[in-house]
């Protein structure tokens, strides 16, 4: 309880600034943060603001994108007492035999897992919001996946083991353990039925190339890493299009806090996270609500003002794609929905067809399952909703600069519908059914056969890893493209060119995009012919695939420990109505 009374000079926590000036604290200190109090802390004050028995007091839900809410109160003697109950939970919980040694073990894992499974309510909580804070869990015994994974690591740090970290994917999380954290362990479920793979390795699922497991690039976190996690998955809904205008603003001051101290660097789904915030509260929130300069203490405590400007949400998604491709060899998909679903809210439509292309350049590294629900619903929402409507609006104008007209625009969405071919190849459930195909040749044949031809497709179906997400873009021969238009209005220093070079170069000006699915490198004549043949196409494309991945073989039970394959989990990512 020393570690705990050090925090007792805060309360009680009555305002956002004093959770910030407890989270200001535990940056400055030597000491790591104590998962368990922080998660208690933040998880009051989410289920507190986010009771709509509360809201009708102050705002009439159906006029409102966003309520206000009164801040509650967060005493010391709730707080002490709810930590002390989780302590005595997994002391009295866990043989002292499994805590022997320096490092955690499987079946210490397993069995901090199982007192918090066996202490939850007996039904799944899939879709439920506000369940992943230990809060829930003490007061409800209710938790999400996420927090089932987190209660289990901060578990293990109360019982000193300090080796288990959160591992985190876009919609999964495990922990490692162990030296360097070699060793994973499922700690929670994901969908229902599930339950009985705790304990268990997760290599099976990175060789399954399942979405789930991200093919072993999680985010793996420190413990600052895992105060990041727990910012990131505050929820501010109250109703599925109302937000609590309290809770966004806590979330964001705290995720800025931590970008400020690089805390956000390695995480690529906080930092979209916060792009998203961001715009949301230079959308709705006025200026006043909070300062553009934020304002910090040093390392004695004294208030300074910041003078270096917070990056946009185009920036922070454009970081938190670069943080994908430093990090995990760009295998997360996410970064690149946040940024196509920020260009479409501007209208900024090639650019969004861009992103979600290289969206569809991740997501055909691997193998479609019923595990992939979350992943396959926002594919699902940019191929069959948002790229058919702004389609039906773009060819109702007779704009020069149509995007109908670009054939960088059609390349892209060749990629994206490529990537989902892909994806489908091998797996066991076919994904393109009537459903898929229908808006995605209307969209195709929106574009003239003028068009169509001017884009070079090259197939290459028997192998996918020849280029990599990060360089098979059109935006990288746009800028090819560039230079040559240069060269081409500078005709003074120009010599004559014969008639090959000629061509050549009319060819190589031409937007490429390398098709890797058997399906779509199929359908190239199709694609390219003067007259759009659309039941074709639909044919070919509801077609299930005959065509299986290369067998892979069989991970021996006996390998389990020795795989140094690293997991991941996410706090699951709130979809805002704007």
């Amino acid at each position: 309880m020393s570690i705990l009374s050090e925090y007792k000079h805060l309360f009680p926590i009555d305002s956002i600034q004093k959770v910030c000036d407890l989270f200001e604290e535990q940056l400055r200190s030597n000491k790591e943060p104590d998962l368990a109090l922080f998660s208690i802390i933040i998880g009051a004050i989410e289920n507190n603001l986010t009771n709509v028995k509360n809201s009708d007091k102050d705002a009439n839900l159906a006029l409102n994108k966003f309520v206000k809410m009164k801040f509650p109160t967060v005493e010391w003697d709730e707080v002490k007492t709810l930590y002390e109950r989780f302590v005595s939970l997994m002391r009295s919980g866990v043989d002292t035999k499994l805590l022997s040694g320096d490092l955690a073990t499987r079946d210490l894992v397993k069995r901090v897992a199982d007192v918090v499974w066996n202490s939850l309510t007996r039904s799944y909580y899939k879709d439920r919001a506000h369940l992943q804070s230990i809060y829930s869990f003490l007061t409800g015994n209710k938790l999400d996946c996420f927090g089932v994974a987190f209660a289990v690591t901060a578990g293990c740090q109360v019982l000193g083991k300090n080796d288990v970290h959160l591992a985190l994917s876009e919609d999964h999380a495990w922990v490692v353990f162990g030296k360097d954290g070699v060793h994973t362990a499922e700690v929670t479920w994901h969908g229902k039925g599930n339950e009985d793979k705790r304990g268990r390795s997760v290599g099976d699922g990175v060789l399954a190339r399942s979405w789930l497991y991200v093919a072993g690039k999680p985010v793996i976190c420190t413990r600052i890493m895992e105060l990041a996690a727990l910012v990131s998955s505050i929820n501010p809904t109250l109703t599925p299009t109302i937000d609590v205008h309290e809770v966004a603003l806590l979330q964001h001051r705290l995720l800025w806090l931590l970008y400020e101290k690089g805390h956000l660097d390695a995480y690529p789904m906080a930092l979209g996270n916060l792009g998203d915030l961001d715009e949301y509260m230079r959308k709705f929130i006025t200026k006043e609500a909070e300062p553009e300069i934020p304002i910090l203490k040093d390392e004695i405590g004294i208030v300074k003002s910041c003078s270096i400007a917070r990056p946009d949400s185009a920036s922070l998604y454009a970081q938190s794609i670069r943080s994908s491709r430093t990090y995990y060899e760009d295998r997360h998909v996410y970064p690149y929905t946040f940024q196509g679903g920020y260009y479409h809210r501007h209208k900024m439509y090639k650019e969004a067809f861009h992103a979600w292309a290289s969206a569809g350049d991740v997501i055909r590294h691997y193998n479609y399952s019923r595990d992939d629900e979350e992943i396959y619903k926002e594919f699902s929402e940019i191929a069959n909703e948002l790229i058919p409507q702004l389609m039906k609006a773009e060819s109702s104008g007779h704009s020069a600069r149509s995007i109908l007209k670009d054939p960088e625009c059609f390349a892209s969405l060749l990629r994206f519908y490529d990537g989902i071919c892909k994806w489908e190849e091998g797996s066991q459930t076919p994904i393109l059914h009537i459903g898929w195909a229908k808006p995605l040749v209307s969209t195709i044949s929106k574009f003239d056969s003028e068009v169509r031809a001017q884009v070079n497709i090259v197939c290459s179906p028997d192998n996918g890893e020849l280029i990599g997400a990060s360089e098979n873009t059109v935006e990288n021969e746009s800028s090819e493209n560039d230079k040559q238009k240069d060269i081409w209005n500078n005709n003074a220093d120009i010599p004559p060119m014969s008639v090959r070079e000629q061509l050549t170069a009319a060819v190589n000006s031409r937007p490429r995009v390398t098709l890797y699915s058997h399906k779509m490198a199929a359908l190239k004549p199709l694609l390219l012919a003067e007259r759009l043949n659309t039941h074709a196409l639909q044919l070919q494309l509801t077609a299930q695939s005959q065509l299986q991945r290369p067998h892979i073989p069989v991970k021996r039970r006996d390998d389990e420990d020795h795989n140094p394959s690293t997991p991941t989990a996410r706090a699951k990512r709130a979809r805002r109505e704007r």
